[in-house]
């Protein structure tokens, strides 16, 4: 399976509560810190919910 790497880029201040969930779900919470995960489609469904907030780039 694909793998990528989920990395924050802007503050969870002033998101929504179902936002900053996600991204502590996503394992994400700090400002500047990647992680990375399997792309199945639960992720990819949660990355999509803050993708303004995150950078994701395929592992290589």
């Amino acid at each position: 399976m694909a793998k990528i790497i989920v990395k924050q880029v802007r503050s969870q201040i002033n998101c929504p509560q179902t936002q900053k969930r996600t991204l502590v779900a996503l394992g994400l919470k700090r400002l500047g810190q990647t992680v990375e995960h399997d792309a199945s489609s639960t992720i990819l469904g949660m990355v999509n919910k803050v993708k303004h907030l995150v950078s994701v780039e395929e592992a290589k």
